[in-house]
């Protein structure tokens, strides 16, 4: 298996740790109802639960890259790099949403974008 397609794991993974950052200490956390009790909160937990909607918006995305990318003989070597260097920009993404650096996080989101489009046509 390749260095690639560990990451897809890692990259599924990331959502749930944004979960795990939004309702983590959260006063009176309902477990009933969730979603509802994440939609009432502000600041960073509300940024995090942000992060994981677009984490899991990223992640069929970068899927479909990494299986086109293997299924059309792409360099996997240069695959597996831009794959490891996807899941930095997704984990700097996840942190730079939930400090609130806008900026920055609209750029690394940038380069998370661009690294997933190189990977889908690594074999053209």
């Amino acid at each position: 298996m390749t260095i690639a397609f560990w990451c897809l794991l890692v990259v599924a993974v990331l959502p749930i740790v944004c979960a795990g950052i939004a309702k983590a200490g959260g006063e009176a956390y309902d477990n009933h109802n969730p979603r509802e009790w994440l939609d009432r909160q502000e600041g960073f937990r509300k940024r995090a639960t942000a992060a994981q909607q677009n984490s899991w918006e990223a992640f069929g995305f970068f899927t479909a890259a990494v299986f086109v990318a293997h299924a059309s003989g792409g360099p996997s070597e240069a695959v597996d790099q831009m794959a490891m260097a996807f899941v930095v920009a997704r984990a700097l993404y996840i942190l730079t949403y939930v400090a609130d650096w806008a900026m920055l996080r609209t750029l690394v989101w940038f380069a998370g974008f661009f690294l997933t489009i190189s990977i889908f046509v690594s074999a053209a």
